[in-house]
């Protein structure tokens, strides 16, 4: 998820933490077997559970806009940078920090690879900055990381990451993983339909299953608002493409999975080919589609202007009628519509289905990065020390177990006299995403973990892990509800097909036809070209390099697939 910010809670939320303060498992676990960890080169039994003398690990830090401190500490010097020491006799030293805003940390980064800096043993690099670490990998700084791990890492780590082999493909060069996958949980940025359920009931409508019946429902809510708004003042769809037509709230890409593709996105074709769905003759129709929605209004005005946030903001205000977004969201933002708008009721609905039956929405892909390790690290087998405990430990922990309510008390949880969690925002001295103070982005996450949490609760049983717990205190039960909508629709989630690294043609002709599909899509949703424009930017999205990516992406596609 991107970053938020403007709650107290919110850290949370922006991290990209879901629903979860700190993360959570389904089963097994266990320690790491010595007998596994075999022995490195001129060191005996380099693999301990605990370094004496202590070992060092380097690092560099983008530390997000939102994240807090307490009791003075910093990135560098830390509650989990003592906890590792104690823990495991690892040292970790921080070459340097940045706050991340703007991208400062890639840039940072550039700078430091190109102007022969001392680099970190260990970098963890968000999916923002996915050039960055392909360049890293390419330059040869790196180590390939296939061997290490299938020496080092325990079998929970390597079971969740058995979830999805392909999350490898992006880091892989001439068969061999030079990075290792950041994993993410299943279905966090797949979306579904929010809906004021309160507004259906007084005008006496259902929930919409089709595009066409999404129509009559925003006329209504537009023109007959049952809270008595002008139709001026009403959104019946809250949606934004500032930045992209593919993204994670007011997303309007199932618009055009009503029409059988997904924009900016690279899609698996029936003759086994992947292709740019930018370009597929369903956008076309989808972008008609939009341009009628903008002239009746049911659309925001603004809508190429606003960005992710923006489109929760009338949502919050209680003057939008709909917004797509994930299953979380009524957590957040969703929760502060009922301070403007008392009797609202959002309710999580399918994606309506399109003229002739299609519906499609983009898919969560099981990554939010990638960790890279140094060529020559003196002790690289302490980096899955570390990172096996937590997935071993902290990642799927039993009822009862030390990380049973989360990571650091008085940090990302806090207990009552009885031993109960209390709500986020009530822990002393405020709450802290600590899970971000870790090597590894959100520390240790099983990709189903999630959705099986989430599942249980939907059934009716009592929570009783970390996540279930989570859920129950600081959230509502339309959480787990929204799940299981989503859970419905789970055929219709397609994900990016291409996860390699940026292709020669990519890196030269990307950007130039990126504008040139914002400027063309926008024009003509906001009737400045006819839809036809729509032919002629295909054909100069082609001839302007769009072709020579397409013949690179299935080349590469064709060495990665199954």
């Amino acid at each position: 998820m991107k970053a938020i910010s403007g709650k107290r809670w919110l850290p949370l939320l922006a991290a990209g933490a879901m629903l979860a303060t700190t993360l959570a498992g389904c089963s097994g676990g266990g320690k790491t077997e010595e007998s596994a960890a075999g022995s490195a080169p001129n060191v005996e039994n380099a693999y301990k559970e605990k370094y004496d003398p202590p070992v060092t690990i380097s690092t560099a830090w983008g530390v997000d806009p939102a994240l807090t401190f307490k009791n003075g500490e910093t990135i560098e010097n830390s509650v989990a940078t003592k906890w590792a020491k104690e823990q495991f006799g690892i040292e970790i030293k921080s070459l340097w920090s940045v706050t991340d805003t703007n991208g400062a940390f890639g840039t940072k980064l550039r700078l430091a690879m190109s102007s022969g800096q001392d680099m970190p043993d260990l970098l963890t690099i968000g999916t923002a900055d996915n050039q960055i670490a392909q360049d890293l990998i390419d330059s040869g700084m790196y180590e390939e990381v296939g061997p290490l791990f299938d020496k080092y890492a325990s079998d929970t780590w390597k079971e969740a990451m058995n979830q999805d082999p392909n999350v490898w493909n992006a880091y892989t060069r001439n068969g061999k993983k030079m990075g290792i996958p950041v994993l993410d949980y299943a279905y966090n940025h797949d979306y579904l339909l929010w809906i004021r359920q309160d507004w259906l009931d007084k005008l006496n409508l259902k929930a919409p299953k089709t595009i066409d019946e999404m129509e009559k429902v925003m006329d209504a809510f537009k023109n007959r608002n049952p809270d008595g708004l002008s139709p001026d003042q009403v959104v019946p769809l809250s949606i934004g493409f500032k930045t992209s037509m593919n993204t994670w709230m007011g997303d309007p890409s199932w618009i055009f999975g009503a029409y059988g593709t997904l924009p900016q996105q690279w899609n698996l074709g029936e003759d086994g080919k992947l292709a740019y769905g930018s370009t597929d003759p369903a956008t076309k129709e989808g972008l008609q589609k939009l341009s009628g929605w903008l002239a009746k209004g049911y659309i925001p005005q603004e809508a190429a202007l606003w960005d992710e946030n923006k489109t929760a903001e009338p949502a919050v205000a209680g003057t939008a009628g709909m917004i797509p977004g994930p299953y979380w969201m009524s957590g957040w933002p969703l929760k502060d519509t009922v301070q403007n708008a008392p009797n609202a009721v959002w309710t999580p609905i399918e994606i309506p289905v399109g003229p002739e039956g299609k519906t499609m929405r983009h898919g969560t892909q099981f990554t939010n990065g990638v960790t890279l390790i140094k060529k020559g690290m003196e002790h690289p087998e302490a980096f899955f020390t570390y990172q096996n405990y937590l997935f071993d430990n902290y990642a799927n922990p039993e009822p009862g177990s030390p990380y049973d309510n989360g990571l650091f008390a008085g940090y990302d949880y806090q207990l009552d006299a009885n031993g109960k969690q209390l709500p986020i925002e009530e822990i002393d001295g405020g709450y802290v995403n600590v899970v971000r103070y870790l090597l590894v982005r959100d520390g240790a996450r099983i990709p189903d973990a999630q959705m099986k949490a989430l599942q249980s609760l939907a059934e009716g049983n009592e929570p009783k892990t970390k996540l279930e717990k989570d859920v129950a205190v600081n959230y509502g039960p339309e959480t787990p509800a929204a799940a299981q909508v989503l859970l419905k629709q789970d055929d219709i989630s397609y994900k990016n097909m291409f996860t390699g690294p940026t292709t020669e043609t990519m890196k030269s002709k990307m950007d130039y036809l990126n504008k040139m599909e914002n400027q063309t899509f926008n024009e003509i949703i906001y009737g400045k070209k006819p839809a036809d424009a729509f032919d002629e930017f295909v054909s100069t999205w082609k001839a302007g390099g769009g072709d020579q990516i397409t013949q690179e992406v299935n080349a590469w596609y064709d060495e990665v697939k199954p």
